[in-house]
């Protein structure tokens, strides 16, 4: 159940939500997109190799074997070495995480390392939920696992998304990596219901941002979100876009 394992090629089934359902509409658009966006989807099967998995694990102290398996979904190499780079920097205190699994263990970890933050992560998967907190005990580690089915709309956006709870205030780092593709190519653009939560100079990060679907999201947030500074970074396997909130005061002072 945790990402410890080999996962499936597809993704799994949406969980069955009480009251809440993809429209007939929303289910063709996806098999329709599912056309376009197939060789992206083959390419977000590979995580990274040996070499760059252990370089991750050995920059951050973790054992050769705590992440065994990468790829197939999971977060490739690339992303876990730039969320380290921004921890190692930032020192953020709170970070929200939105898709449980590698990217956990990763970000708690450098947390620990760097500044002592906290990640809230939120899945809409309750079991996996459940793993996490003990795969994260493990290795002395500790998060806020919270379950967030995928039950609430957002007439911006098509698709459903998190229904989220207990968030910080404030967010200096938020890692989006879910919902997944399957529940609607454009969902993670809901993500932007957090934005106003990001504290100046803080960081959005988007995985698989190389895909159509990520794409079209990062095309409207940049027209929206004015105080944000975008910008895609295609070294890894599946893309990343940031976003960093202009800090005023930076202005000011200069």
């Amino acid at each position: 159940m945790t990402t410890r394992n080999l996962t499936g090629m597809l993704a799994k089934k949406m969980p069955r939500e009480t009251g809440t359902a993809r429209t007939k509409g929303e289910t063709l658009f996806q098999l329709f997109f599912a056309l376009i966006q197939w060789p992206w989807l083959l390419k977000s099967l590979y995580g990274g190799n040996k070499a760059e998995k252990n370089a991750v694990l050995e920059r951050i102290n973790l054992e050769q074997d705590a992440l065994p398996h990468l790829g197939s979904w999971k977060a490739d190499t690339y992303l876990l070495h730039r969320i380290v780079d921004e921890i190692e920097v930032r020192q953020p205190k709170n970070v929200v995480e939105l898709g449980s699994g590698v990217t956990s263990l990763v970000i708690a970890k450098a947390l620990s390392l760097h500044g002592g933050g906290h990640l809230y992560s939120y899945d809409q998967y309750e079991p996996f939920v459940e793993q996490m907190g003990i795969w994260l005990a493990e290795h002395h580690l500790s998060a806020s696992f919270s379950h967030a089915p995928l039950n609430f709309r957002d007439q911006a956006w098509p698709g459903l998304w998190y229904a989220l709870h207990d968030l910080p205030q404030t967010i200096d780092l938020l890692v989006i990596d879910g919902p997944p593709w399957s529940i609607h190519p454009f969902t993670r653009g809901m993500a932007e219901r957090l934005f106003e939560r990001i504290a100046p100079g803080g960081l959005i990060m988007l995985d698989d941002a190389a895909r159509p679907g990520e794409r079209y999201v990062a095309r409207r947030w940049r027209k929206t979100w004015r105080d944000f500074e975008f910008k895609f970074e295609g070294t890894g396997a599946k893309g990343l876009l940031t976003g960093r909130r202009i800090d005023r005061s930076d202005n000011r002072q200069k």
